[in-house]
């Protein structure tokens, strides 16, 4: 099939990555959801399906946690070579790793933290795509609470229709214990746009 598309008309590709800060006294819980999908994630080594079980899971908990939304940014290229989509996956995987504190730390003794850590207000969701076709959700500037929503939406329906070819998740902090103050985020996330 993929031959046959390329006689008729080149396959487009697009490679997407959006950031959202979210802030609140009740935003803590969603690094226990992250984290457990990240989890997931790693031990599924690659597995689409299972990634996209989880970005679903991620898209509909931030959904129900607009609330706590305090700003965002998204950047994203469109490509008709699949090789170059995948060098720039990479180097946006390299960028969103090298943000502070966006490594999970896959230790056994997780369980036996004290339970006087300090729980962060502010928390970052970094999501990276790859997939085929077009979807002007995504297309565009996400950086206001209704297209937000949509891309989110449009994230879920990707994943099942079996378009998505590269999925990453990171956030911050992505240790329990960790905080991301508000000098953090301008440090490193200085393209958020307020929402």
């Amino acid at each position: 099939m993929r031959a046959f598309n390329r006689m008729i008309g080149r396959t487009r590709y697009v490679v997407f990555r959006m950031m959202l800060h979210l802030s609140g006294s009740e935003v803590a819980p969603i690094l226990g959801m992250l984290n457990r999908n990240a989890r997931a994630a790693r031990d599924a080594d690659g597995d689409l399906e299972v990634l996209g079980d989880g970005l679903v899971e991620i898209c509909q908990t931030l959904l129900q946690y607009d609330e706590y939304w305090r700003s965002a940014a998204n950047e994203g290229d469109v490509f008709w070579d699949e090789g170059e989509a995948g060098d720039y996956v990479n180097e946006l995987f390299t960028d969103s790793a090298e943000r502070y504190l966006s490594e999970p730390e896959f230790s056994s003794n997780e369980v036996n933290e004290p339970l006087s850590l300090p729980v962060t207000r502010n928390v970052i969701v970094m999501i990276t795509v790859a997939y085929e076709g077009e979807v002007p959700e995504l297309e565009t500037d996400v950086s206001n609470i209704r297209a937000l929503k949509e891309a989110l939406k449009a994230l879920i329906n990707l994943h099942y229709s079996h378009k998505l070819m590269a999925i990453q998740v990171h956030f911050s902090p992505a240790r329990l214990g960790e905080e991301l103050s508000n000098d953090h985020l301008l440090q490193y996330y200085p393209e958020l746009i307020p929402l």
